[in-house]
């Protein structure tokens, strides 16, 4: 190889090394796997989106009984007010009660509540309810 060259390929090698050390690794590391499509993000939010209505669905069916109407107007609360306020919970609350009220109905249904322990269960909801919207 001849020394005129040598200059050149210095070069080349300067321009390879730099353009190795400024790009970021991690850029080159990704791979498409990892990446979540906008159609799974969609996917993920009318899941959710799906769920809190039917807790919504759950916990309004649940507080609109003839029988909570009066539990709860016995503890000198609004059901309207009740109702209402069901919509300013977020979703873990709101599926937690849903799922109280989902055992409470299989419960009564089965025999192993009365109705007694039935309407404090609805009020104790009712307040919970009140108490997390007004904490908020």
């Amino acid at each position: 190889m001849s020394f005129e060259n040598w200059p050149a390929v210095r070069l080349a090698t300067a321009a390879a090394l730099a353009t190795a050390f400024a790009v970021p690794q991690n850029l080159i590391a990704q791979a498409p796997e990892h990446l979540i499509t906008s159609g799974d993000l969609q996917k993920a939010a009318e899941g959710a989106s799906h769920i809190r209505q039917q807790n919504l669905d759950t916990l309004r069916g649940f507080l609109s009984s003839p029988e909570a109407r009066k539990a709860i107007e016995s503890a000198h609360m609004n059901p309207e007010e009740v109702q209402n306020a069901i919509a300013g919970l977020n979703d873990q609350e709101l599926a937690q009660l849903a799922t109280r009220a989902n055992k409470a109905q299989s419960d009564f249904v089965a025999g192993s509540l009365s109705d007694r322990d039935l309407i404090i269960l609805l009020v104790v909801i009712a307040a919970l309810i009140l108490i997390i919207v007004a904490v908020k």
